[in-house]
């Protein structure tokens, strides 16, 4: 089965429940101690061995696209100024065998029309979507799990976790059946059903890799819930066609598209930092014991 070569990242939408701090800065860019959370998001894909990255943008997301382009400028200042260090780490926030793409999406018009937006820039060939709102740490990066997964079945895959019962209606939640080789394939999927209409406790969690038959479906779905073309819809028509597949990912994932999700995320990312750490959380003992 042929790698994964192109990874997809949907950042059109306005970040409102940051606001006024996402009215000029996208929500992709709020940094988790000193990276953004875009970029943890492009790291993992890397690590799974994606070697296109397509951005879905929108009004007001020049700054994902300045954040990945080159700054000749700023090396420049810091070359002369003998800072390598920092030098080093600006050049390598995208290798250089990786290309950037950027496609417009014309209106807010749903996740599932974001990636049929890629359609052209894609080809005909399985993709990764990652959603950065979902920061997932791992030992092994979600995705490469599931490019491990995409490797032994050749099938589209979606990263999936447990979820409360009374949270069902923030996920698309599916209904899976084993396969003799151990997958488990979905059998349903349903985009954010109140709890007495859950298929299961079992929630997609901002991580899919899709074979390009998504497109045709999501060509054809209509306006779904929220008055959006729906992500969920179009796997829901590719059940029809061909297996779709879930990986109970291994990892902790912060929902930083929420306040307290982004808070947990900053505070143990920062507990996590091999320079600040250590000193991090002495400050928080010392605020715990005041």
């Amino acid at each position: 089965m042929s790698r994964i070569r192109t990874a997809v990242f949907p950042v059109a939408g306005r970040g409102t429940r940051f606001l006024p701090a996402t009215k000029a800065l996208p929500k992709e860019m709020l940094p988790i101690v000193d990276k953004p959370l875009i970029q943890y998001a492009v790291e993992e894909a890397l690590a799974a061995g994606a070697e296109k990255l397509i951005f879905v943008t929108g009004a007001s997301k020049r700054a994902i696209e300045d954040h990945f382009d080159v700054d000749a400028e700023l090396e420049r200042v810091l070359e002369q100024s003998g800072k390598m260090d920092l030098l080093k780490m600006i050049r390598s926030i995208v290798p250089r065998n990786v290309r950037c793409l950027h496609v417009r999406q014309g209106g807010p018009l749903g996740l599932g029309h974001a990636v049929l937006c890629t359609r052209e820039a894609v080809g005909d060939e399985a993709f990764f979507v990652h959603l950065a709102d979902d920061l997932i740490h791992s030992d092994v990066p979600c995705l490469k799990q599931m490019m491990d997964h995409y490797a032994e079945h050749g099938h589209s895959v979606l990263g999936v976790e447990t979820v409360p019962m009374d949270q069902t209606g923030n996920y698309g939640v599916v209904a899976v059946e084993p396969e003799p080789s151990g997958a488990q394939r979905v059998t349903r999927i349903v985009e954010k059903p109140k709890p007495q209409d859950a298929p299961s406790n079992l929630a997609v969690v901002g991580r899919y890799i899709l074979t390009p038959a998504i497109y045709d479906h999501l060509a054809r779905t209509g306006r779904g819930a929220g008055g959006e073309i729906q992500l969920t819809d179009g796997i829901a028509g590719l059940l029809a066609d061909e297996p779709v597949h879930v990986l109970p990912f291994s990892g902790r994932r912060y929902d930083c598209g929420s306040k307290i999700g982004y808070l947990r995320a900053t505070v143990e990312y920062a507990l996590r930092h091999p320079e600040l750490g250590e000193n991090f959380r002495a400050y928080l003992q010392g605020v715990w014991e005041r």
